[in-house]
C-alpha cells in the first residue's frame, strides 16, 4: 500500500513509520520536514498535499496541536488553535482525501485522539474537547464514507518516551512502538468507526 503518514517525524509518527515501512510505501508528511510539507491548520495546504501525493491507499495521522492550560487561562486563540489544528485539521484530511483514493474498497484513514477524551485532568479542557470531538466524528463519518473506505481513530495514553523527556516516570505510559501497533491494526485490518485504545496493544 501507499500510505501518507502525517507527523512522521514525531515520537509516535516515527514508530508508526518503522512499523509500516518494511511492507508498504510510506510517504512522510510534516510541517517542516518529510517527503511532502503540509500545515495541518491550513485547508489549502492539505488540499495541496493531496494534489502533490497523487493516489494513495491510506492516511495515518500522528499530528495536531492543542492547548493545555487551566480553563481560566485558556484564551480564544488557545481554543481556536486546538480546533483548527488537531480537530479540523484531521477532519479535513478525511474530507479532502476521499477524492484521491487509489482503491476506495481498500482505503482507510486513521486519525489520533488521546486518553484525555475519557480521562481528563486539570488543564485539559481544550484538548479533551478536541479528542472527544474526533472520536465522535470518526464514529459518524464511517457511516457516510463510500463503500469500503474505513475511518478509525487511535487513542494513545501518555507515551513513555514523552514522559522521559518531561522527567516523569515512563512506566506510567506505553512505548510509542505499542501505539504504532494500533495504527497498523487500523490500516491493515477491517474495523471502521472504531476508537482503538493503544493500551489494548501493550
Amino acid at each position: 500500500m501507499t500510505i501518507l503518514l502525517i507527523g512522521a517525524s514525531g515520537t509516535i509518527g516515527s514508530a508508526v513509520h518503522d512499523a509500516l515501512a518494511g511492507d508498504h510505501d510510506v510517504v512522510r508528511v510534516g510541517r517542516t520536514s518529510g517527503d511532502i510539507r503540509m500545515d495541518m491548520e491550513s485547508p489549502e495546504s492539505i488540499r495541496d498535499m493531496y494534489e502533490e501525493a497523487g493516489a494513495f491507499d491510506a492516511v495515518a495521522c500522528a499530528a495536531g496541536n492543542a492547548a493545555f492550560n487551566p480553563l481560566d487561562e485558556l484564551s480564544e486563540d488557545d481554543f481556536g488553535l486546538s480546533i483548527q489544528s488537531k480537530l479540523m485539521g484531521q477532519v479535513n484530511l478525511v474530507r479532502y482525501g476521499l477524492p484521491h483514493l487509489g482503491n476506495p474498497r481498500k482505503a482507510s484513514f486513521t486519525l489520533v485522539s488521546g486518553i484525555l477524551s475519557q480521562q481528563p485532568m486539570p488543564g485539559s479542557a481544550a484538548i479533551s474537547m478536541v479528542n472527544a470531538g474526533l472520536e465522535g466524528f470518526v464514529r459518524a463519518a464511517a457511516l457516510d464514507t463510500p463503500d469500503g473506505v474505513r475511518v478509525n481513530v487511535v487513542s494513545p495514553p501518555w507515551v513513555s518516551e514523552t514522559l522521559e523527556e518531561m522527567g516523569e516516570d515512563p512506566s506510567d505510559g506505553v512505548r510509542a512502538a505499542v501505539v504504532a501497533k494500533a495504527y497498523v491494526d487500523s490500516i491493515t485490518g477491517s474495523a471502521s468507526g472504531d476508537v482503538l485504545d493503544a493500551r489494548d496493544y501493550a
